[in-house]
């Protein structure tokens, strides 16, 4: 079993990754307490034996559009119904928009339970999982309400992978290539480059979820609440968020609209003297050998496009601020860019 420490200013906590975890995974759940499991209703037609041995449950919708208040308010519901206590713990058996949703009603309801995160898709295990960033979806953008409030435990088994459909893989290559452009930033422990990794071609995703599990893990024990290095975490997030929220969370998955966002990213950095053609090739290149961009740039209103980009949570003073490329595996915080440069790439 492969395990990384997490130490955060408010909760220190470990990520497992190991091979059918999932069948030991109530050996890490607390004793002498109720466990509330909240899941969706995709994960119940896969996995219903193991979902029907909890006693307590909620199941919810599965996809991006049905991160909002309404499912909140129906989880909350439910485990109030379900007489949670202080002492109970909430667990996240899903991808991110469960863990999200989960998350924050355990940071929620009874002002505060302990919390549990079994990630099954790739995004979320290589990601959203880690850094307790919770919350849910708005009309005025992406994950504008929400805490952060980190789990005890993050339960990561490569294996649930076999179940997701090709596009669901590929949405969670979108985050782990993000890593790849900023892994020089984000820690100097350095074991191996994810870049060149994802170049030679075959990769195990147990390694491919250690590394960057690793990186977050360094960045969210230095920045918990992203006051400054955190924010590179959100390379292409900032054009990513307003084109999920200009489709309506459905067009695209989140994978998807962050490697068009961290292709526009590029084109920027570009356009304005940080990065050389090469690199600029070479990104482009990597992110299109896995397919994993279906479109570059959509068809929209640029001063709508930039206005919700002003809604963005990384906004101060009504400045953008956006993480772009400066060199091989590192990038910067820019909140200085010109909005006539940004309409360029949109």
């Amino acid at each position: 079993m492969k395990t990384l420490s997490v130490n955060a200013k408010t909760k220190n906590y470990d990520i497992k990754i190991e091979e059918n975890l999932l069948n030991s995974s109530k050996d890490f759940l607390r004793s002498g307490c109720r466990n509330f499991l909240i899941t969706n209703d995709n994960l119940y037609k896969i996995y219903p034996d193991y979902i029907n041995s909890f006693e307590n449950k909620v199941i919810i919708k599965d996809g991006e559009e049905y991160k909002n208040f309404e499912t909140f308010e129906f989880i909350i519901n439910e485990l109030l119904s379900q007489k949670i206590e202080r002492n109970d713990t909430v667990i996240a058996f899903g991808g991110g928009v469960t863990g999200d949703l989960a998350g924050f009603a355990a940071s929620s309801i009874l002002r505060g339970v302990s919390f549990i995160q079994i990630p099954t898709t790739l995004l979320s295990q290589v990601d959203s999982s880690v850094g307790g960033k919770t919350g849910f979806n708005t009309k005025f953008g992406k994950n504008l309400i929400g805490a952060f409030y980190q789990p005890d435990i993050v339960l990561i088994d490569p294996d649930v992978l076999k179940t997701l459909p090709e596009r669901e893989i590929k949405s969670g290559l979108g985050e782990v290539v993000k890593y790849a452009f900023i892994e020089k930033t984000a820690s100097k422990n350095q074991d191996f480059y994810i870049c060149d990794y994802l170049n030679n071609g075959n990769f195990d995703y147990s390694d491919i979820i250690y590394k960057c599990c690793g990186l977050k893990s360094d960045v969210v024990s230095s920045d918990e609440k992203e006051k400054g290095l955190r924010a590179i975490l959100n390379l292409g997030h900032t054009f990513a968020h307003a084109i999920e929220t200009i489709t309506n969370y459905v067009e695209y998955t989140h994978g998807e609209a962050v490697s068009m966002g961290i292709k526009s990213a590029f084109e920027l950095a570009l356009n304005i003297g940080l990065i050389e053609k090469s690199y600029f090739d070479d990104a482009f290149n990597l992110i299109d050998k896995f397919n994993i961009a279906p479109k570059y740039k959509i068809e929209t209103d640029k001063n709508k496009f930039i206005e919700i980009m002003k809604s963005d949570k990384k906004v101060v003073s009504s400045k953008i601020r956006l993480i772009l490329p400066v060199s091989r595996g590192e990038v910067k915080i820019f909140d200085d860019i010109e909005e006539d440069e940004i309409k360029k790439v949109i």
